[in-house]
């Protein structure tokens, strides 16, 4: 027997809009996946980010900071060790000129003043010549040769030292020692510096010490503390080299008028590009002191820093300025991996978020698979609602068993309830269904010969008979928008106009009917085929005022429909046995339905006939399938 939707008013909740589900409120909504992607992600996001900016500035700093101090320090050692060497020198030179002033010494004597120096300089061998001029114009000098070995000392008149004479003269007026400038020696075809100390014993003047380097000397120096990664060299003014690694390879170069070496004459290109050299800011690298930081590229295209820092009061009047050129990697390969680092940081966070994205999608989907089984269970379409599938997540667990118990539920109920019916009362609102009046169409249909049919039947046959017999009507009437009343055995009353409203209802009934009848003539034919009497049917339709809605006593009531049209209908279902007892499908109708159906619907008017329960006689058509 059909239900009111009232029937399910405690199952499917509030009424909803029309669709169901109240999907336009819905879409003002926020939605689980994404939300849960977002709200979950931000965290991550937020969490991960401050971590890593965190560790990026502090790592940056430190990395910075280590390769500036680590440079700052090797710079240090650098000038250490080249002051140191220089300061050999002048310690020479200075204990030179006080063994003479003592008389440990006589200036005088050159055989006593030979072996002194010749001593004094095989105990410097940072020096490359060692002269003692005595005021009365002679000098006694003693020279390094070629393999650090010393050759034996000899006595000049200072004036035909002419690099010595110069030099003599500003001794003279000199309270202290200094350094020259570098000169080029032609007797020796080499550049040197020296360094000066005048012997003056109070206010009288004796002599001075020389105590000179060559370039070649400072450049063993460098070479010594040079590596394959670092070149350290010493520079002399503008673009000038006072001491290189590889000097001796360009030393042939040196000349009275160039008695130092060109950086572009060198044969380490790094330096010889030097005028290509960008300056860098060496704060970023945290460097101490006066540093300047220069980058270019080597000749295979490497990337190189060069750093300079001026000697100070270490190299004493000197213009000399200490260099250092390495790898970039040394500074940047630090940054470069933390940049790795960052990367991958970025990389692993958006894995975290990929999984969060699906963590969300994971707890989301049987969540809106509820949803929209809860749609479809709404619309009562419970063939498109499946089952939702366990899960490891308890609540999720708990939706799944509790929903799949529900649709089991409803599944079963639903058997009994008129889908059309509910959910025409849901798309308009409504939980019940007052009694109304309308004009309705009804159509009545009965099998011709039933009891005789079934004879020969089991009880199961006879079920499955019915079943299929009464599964055909119903697809059709379901197809024209009718609503099953009842089924009362082997016959079906339905009717058009209720819930839906229809201007012209006895149109679909019309319809429905011609679809009846040729559903029936269609499986009458595969009965044939397999050897089965076919199955004869008399169908009724009349249009005419109802009262429709929720009819019955308190706690049981069907929606329905009752008047006299109700009456006719079946009646005129009875007359097709009187009409054409042997028709294999008959449909008659009222002539007022014949009045309103369109010229696509063929009948055969048959003029006016006695039914039973009626006084006057009811104007009747057939209906053409």
């Amino acid at each position: 027997m059909p239900l009111p939707a009232s029937a399910l008013q405690p199952i499917l909740g509030p009424a909803q809009t029309p669709d169901g589900f109240g999907d336009v409120k819905l879409r003002r909504r926020i939605k689980l996946t994404p939300t849960l992607t977002i709200v979950i992600g931000t965290f991550v996001l937020v969490t991960a980010a401050l971590v890593l900016v965190v560790q990026v500035i502090m790592s940056e700093k430190i990395v910075r900071t280590l390769g500036g101090t680590l440079v700052d320090i090797g710079m240090d050692a650098l000038q250490n060790d080249f002051a140191s060497q220089l300061d050999a020198i002048e310690a020479q030179a200075a204990f030179t000129a006080k063994a003479v002033i003592a008389g440990s010494v006589l200036i005088d004597d050159v055989e006593e003043l030979s072996t002194f120096t010749y001593g004094a300089l095989a105990g410097t061998p940072q020096a490359s010549l060692l002269i003692v001029a005595s005021n009365d114009g002679y000098a006694v000098q003693v020279d390094r040769g070629a393999g650090d070995g010393v050759i034996v000392p000899f006595r000049a008149p200072v004036a035909k030292l002419p690099n010595l004479a110069p030099q003599m003269e500003k001794a003279r007026d000199a309270t202290e020692g200094f350094w020259t400038p570098v000169q080029f020696v032609p007797g020796r075809s080499h550049s040197y510096v020296a360094y000066v100390t005048p012997i003056r014993d109070e206010d009288t003047f004796l002599g001075a010490v020389f105590v000179g380097v060559s370039l070649e000397r400072l450049s063993i120096i460098t070479k010594k503390v040079s590596t394959d990664d670092l070149t350290v060299f010493l520079t002399y003014g503008a673009g000038k080299l006072l001491a290189h690694p590889r000097l001796d390879e360009v030393e042939d170069q040196l000349s009275p008028n160039a008695p130092l070496i060109d950086m572009k004459s060198m044969p380490d290109t790094f330096l010889a590009s030097h005028e290509d050299h960008e300056p860098q800011a060496a704060e970023d690298y945290h460097f101490s002191g006066e540093i300047d930081l220069l980058a270019g590229f080597d000749a295979d295209g490497a990337r190189r820093f060069v750093v300079y820092e001026d000697s100070g009061e270490k190299f004493g009047t000197l213009p000399i300025k200490i260099g250092a050129h390495f790898s970039a990697n040394v500074l940047e390969q630090p940054l470069h991996l933390l940049t790795r680092s960052i990367l991958i940081g970025l990389v692993l966070l958006g894995l975290s978020l990929v999984a969060t994205g699906f963590l969300a999608h994971y707890i989301a989907r049987p969540i809106k698979r509820a949803a929209d089984g809860a749609r479809s269970v709404a619309r009562l379409d419970f063939d498109a609602v499946k089952p939702l599938p366990g899960s490891a997540v308890r609540e999720l667990e708990d939706l799944a068993n509790g929903f799949n118990a529900m649709l089991g539920g409803l599944s079963a109920f639903i058997r009994y309830v008129p889908k059309s019916l509910v959910n025409q009362l849901i798309r308009e609102g409504r939980a019940d269904a007052p009694p109304e009046e309308r004009e309705l169409a009804v159509l009545f249909t009965d099998i011709v010969g039933f009891t005789s049919l079934s004879e020969t039947m089991t009880t199961g046959e006879i079920a499955t008979f019915v079943n299929q017999h009464l599964s055909l009507i119903g697809a059709e009437i379901d197809a024209h928008q009718g609503t099953i009343d009842k089924y009362i055995g082997d016959s079906v009353m339905a009717f058009w106009g209720a819930p839906q409203r229809m201007d012209a209802p006895d149109i679909p009934a019309a319809e429905a009917a011609i679809g009846i009848a040729r559903a029936i003539m269609a499986d009458n034919e595969v009965r044939r085929t397999n050897g089965l009497p076919p199955v004869r049917i008399r169908i009724g339709l009349h249009r005419g005022p109802l009262v429709v809605g929720d009819i019955g006593a308190v706690g049981r009531v069907n929606y329905t429909v009752i008047g006299d049209t109700v009456n006719v209908a079946s009646r005129l279902e009875s007359l097709g046995r009187d009409v054409d007892p042997d028709a294999e499908v008959i449909i008659l109708a009222s002539g007022d339905i014949g009045a309103r159906l369109p010229s696509s619907i063929p009948f055969e008017p048959l003029g006016a006939h006695k039914v039973k329960g009626k006084d006057a006689l009811v104007d009747v058509i057939r209906l053409k399938p």
